[in-house]
């Protein structure tokens, strides 16, 4: 049992079993962009009211103080598990810069902790480390992940969905349990996230209401500008749990598709060239499981079964988006270009080298209690490279025109077993798009 979960029941012990516990104590501290890089949201749990929620932060010292607010979360198990999850917003803060902070109220504060600021401009170098598929139980690349992050290895984390397995389990302690895990990143480095299948309980209300991402979208789909790159994170669940209806899939193709149309503007496209793309659930692989993306009309891919509407993957096509990250597989697989089962392969024998298509890799295999998954004996023509350690990946942004990603493998002592680069002098949509160019000027008139 965590010490910070121990001290309530101790004192439940001590008192006995119908005196009222009072734990006003800050847990489960982490860090998100708010809307923009330049402000830092600061989110953390208490399980009793406290009535105010302060930060105190600063460079080289705790000097300023900031104020935000609380909700109160209720799981929705039979214990009815209630917490009060506090946000507040460090805004406007100086780049390139080590602050300090602490969070709580007069009734209790935090440890101190540190972040530090991105450079908010197109002309840096971006550092990302990328996984999904992370549980409480053998979560395998959380030691290296903490101690890399301690290092100041990384600008920000990307977790591609399903966490803790699950948030909501044992009346939602599964999911405090896991939050204090990941505080020694999440604490330190702004944790951005996606939703996956294993959030789904109660309407995703764990991944909704712990987790603080931009736009006010719920945080079910937002995106958000770091450096060259113009990072869209979507939730891929709502094709497979229509049993909260059609709405939220429809609402988030239309979100999605203007996201789009913004980010292809020329003084945008031009600022940051590299339009990354993060959901759960991916187009391709080749697992040897019978899961959705082993089946040729995923469902991500081309849309509602029979009618084929909201597919994602001519939209991410049309508009040029440059690289697809998934998880979902407990497992590592980067692909070919692709689009529609063709390989589109660059120039010079170099298939990354101006590809004719997006670039897929899945990486699903930080640790969990499920294992890794295996691959088919028999590789498809689009499958690059697969492996099946438990690991992460790891994305650097040089530049407008070189992208630099890696694996790392936790079964060998954190040696690289896979790399490439991504070299595009141009991006846009792909030369054979059918894209409706006087459609997309009509939009960008009427939405912008």
């Amino acid at each position: 049992m965590f010490v910070g979960a121990a001290i309530p029941v101790l004192a439940a012990l001590l008192l006995g079993a119908n005196a009222q516990v009072h734990y006003f104590q800050p847990e489960q501290i982490h860090l998100s962009f708010g809307a923009t890089v330049e402000d830092i949201v600061v989110t953390w749990s208490t399980f009793n009211d406290t009535k105010e929620s302060i930060v105190e932060y600063g460079i080289g010292g705790m000097v300023l103080k900031a104020y935000g607010n609380s909700t109160v979360f209720v799981d929705g198990g039979k214990n009815k598990h209630t917490q009060y999850i506090h946000r507040v917003t460090l805004p406007n803060l100086n780049p390139k810069s080590k602050y300090v902070y602490h969070c709580g109220s007069n009734l209790g504060w935090s440890p101190m902790f540190w972040f530090n600021t991105v450079q908010n401009d197109e002309d840096w170098q971006p550092r990302l480390a990328i996984y999904g598929d992370m549980g409480n139980e053998n979560a395998q690349s959380l030691v290296r992940l903490q101690e890399e992050t301690q290092r100041g290895q990384y600008d920000a984390i990307l977790h591609v969905g399903d966490f803790a397995y699950d948030m909501n389990t044992d009346n939602a302690a599964v999911g405090d349990q896991f939050m204090r895990q990941i505080e020694s990143i999440a604490g330190y480095l702004p944790y951005m996230t996606c939703p996956g299948n294993h959030e789904e309980k109660y309407n995703f209300s764990n991944y909704r209401n712990r987790f603080s991402m931009p736009q006010g979208t719920d945080n079910m789909m937002y995106s958000f500008n770091l450096g060259p790159l113009h990072i869209i994170s979507i939730s891929t669940e709502v094709y497979y749990f229509m049993n909260y209806g059609l709405k939220p899939l429809v609402n988030q193709y239309l979100w999605l598709e203007n996201d789009l149309v913004e980010a292809n503007l020329p003084e945008n496209r031009e600022k940051r060239p590299w339009i990354v793309v993060m959901g759960h659930r991916p187009m391709y692989c080749s697992n040897e499981d019978s899961d959705d993306c082993t089946h040729h009309e995923t469902l991500t891919r081309v849309g509602l079964p029979f009618l084929h509407f909201f597919g994602l993957e001519k939209l991410l096509y049309d508009y040029g988006v440059d690289l697809n990250i998934w998880a979902h597989e407990h497992s590592y697989e980067r692909l070919w270009p692709i689009y529609d089962y063709k390989v589109y392969n660059g120039s010079y024998d170099r298939p990354y080298v101006n590809p004719g298509a997006p670039v897929h890799i899945v990486t699903g295999s930080a640790g969990c209690k499920e294992g890794t998954d295996g691959f088919v004996a028999n590789k498809p023509e689009w499958s690059a490279f697969s492996n099946s350690d438990y690991g992460y990946t790891r994305l650097k942004a040089f530049n407008k025109t070189h992208l630099y990603i890696e694996q790392v493998s936790d079964n060998k002592s954190g040696a690289i077993v896979d790399s490439f680069w991504i070299v595009k002098n141009f991006h846009g949509p792909y030369k054979n798009s059918q894209m409706d160019w006087a459609k997309l000027d009509s939009m960008r008139l009427k939405n912008f």
